[in-house]
């Protein structure tokens, strides 16, 4: 029985009738990763062993009566800035040699508590900051490896684009989980900034990080969600008829986003039109300054962050990693003060359009994957075009697959009231519904 694309409620389904083991969907989990490497350079460090041995342990549990919930046996990868005891965490980086993590991270062990099987550590940019190091090299697209899976949680999207594993684990300061998302044709989840503690999980921004999951459809999301912030999570009907959705008007008139992404945007808002949405633009005042000050934020707080290690082994770092860090030193503390006012007047204006409006819609990212990730410019926005303010705000926000162009995904983002993060899910699997099914890539 081929599992590879099975999602998280089928594995459940079959473990339990018995047609199914833990050990035979991590073995064909390990086969297939081995399949894709090195064509993906998905993985930093796989736990092939560890995972094998879990999985005859959790399906013993299940033989005894012990059911510990939707993720019991569920294979799952981790991004490698997130501890998991006793194993490597390499971060990206040639800074320090992987060091053995001493303890799991909160999310990590509220995962093992649920039943889920580690089965590796996923490869980023270096840092989660904006570059891949040159000598781990960039994650590659399971649905064109000559283009990148993005990042910087290019690696656990592309683990589960391929079939590898139905579910991974990211972290997003700046659209890291919903961008590599879109390029991959998989769904990502940046959920309300604080509901996913981040102990353990190595920072890039201390006011801007979140830590989500990627999986395939929004039902395994919110599975995952409700695990990862240990809250309930549960899906409610919603009729598209009557759902007030705002196309947020700057991201869908960005002179960045082409042709195809539009026509790809286009069609899902006639889809939704079809089925009885009630569609408006939706203006927000302040959206131009919005990765402005993102930036102005993110820059000084990475470099506090990486001052130690700066100081210990600056040629450690690609060349522009360091960069990006030193950079960090010259913005002023009159500027990172202003822009921190400013995002709560943003936040504001975000949440003030849930009067209106039930959802934001925007293109996830403006353009499909390119072949070499972008390198971060100040003064533009490029793929962080519409990711950027669900960070700046706090805002929960969701990429879904909305149809290819050129055979590549294009990911539709939806963006929630604050704290309501199972609202937008519900919302979100309504949407998702209408939208064209994600294409399986071909190994």
């Amino acid at each position: 029985m081929e599992t590879a694309f099975f999602s998280i409620a089928e594995l459940g389904r079959l473990y339990r009738d018995g047609s199914l083991t833990p050990r035979a969907a991590v073995q064909q989990s390990l086969a297939r990763l081995a399949q894709w490497e090195p064509r993906l350079n998905a993985f930093a460090h796989v736990m092939s062993a560890r995972a094998l041995a879990d999985a005859d342990r959790l399906g013993a549990e299940l033989c005894a009566g012990r059911d510990r919930g939707p993720l019991h046996g569920v294979p799952v990868a981790i991004k490698d800035l997130i501890e998991v005891a006793g194993e490597p965490t390499g971060f990206g980086s040639k800074v320090r040699p992987p060091a053995l993590a001493t303890r799991d991270a909160p999310v990590v062990a509220r995962l093992r508590a649920a039943g889920a099987i580690i089965v590796g550590k996923t490869n980023l940019l270096e840092y989660a900051y904006g570059i891949a190091h040159p000598d781990v090299g960039q994650t590659n697209n399971p649905h064109d490896p000559a283009r990148t899976a993005g990042g910087s949680s290019g690696g656990s999207a592309a683990a589960v684009a391929a079939g590898i594993v139905p579910l991974a684990i990211g972290t997003d300061t700046g659209g890291s989980i919903r961008i590599p998302a879109a390029y991959c044709g998989i769904v990502g989840l940046k959920p309300s900034f604080g509901l996913v503690p981040l102990d353990d999980v190595f920072p890039l921004s201390w006011t801007l990080d979140h830590c989500g999951p990627l999986t395939r459809s929004v039902a395994d999301s919110a599975t995952a969600l409700a695990c990862l912030a240990a809250a309930p999570m549960a899906l409610e009907p919603v009729d598209i008829a009557g759902l007030r959705i705002g196309v947020v008007a700057r991201h869908m008139g960005s002179r960045e986003l082409t042709t195809d992404v539009r026509a790809a945007m286009d069609a899902a808002l006639a889809g939704l039109r079809a089925s009885g949405a009630a569609i408006s633009e939706v203006e927000i005042a302040e959206l131009a300054e919005a990765n402005h000050a993102l930036g102005t934020i993110l820059r000084p707080e990475a470099s506090v962050i990486h001052r130690e290690l700066l100081a210990e082994n600056a040629a450690g770092y690609a060349p522009q990693t360091r960069a990006q860090i030193e950079a960090g030193y010259m913005v002023p503390a009159t500027d990172y003060m202003r822009a921190m006012q400013f995002r709560e007047t943003m936040r504001e204006s975000v949440e003030a359009c849930f009067g209106k409006v039930d959802v934001l819609l925007s293109p996830s990212v403006p353009f499909v994957a390119p072949f070499t990730d972008p390198v971060i410019e100040d003064g533009e926005e490029g793929e962080m075009l519409s990711s950027g303010l669900g960070n700046l705000t706090g805002h929960p926000a969701i990429s879904l697959p909305a149809g290819t162009s050129d055979g590549l995904p294009v990911g539709l983002q939806l963006m929630g009231p604050l704290k309501r993060d199972a609202r937008l899910l519900s919302m979100a699997q309504a949407i998702e519904a209408i939208l064209p099914a994600a294409e399986r890539p071909q190994l």
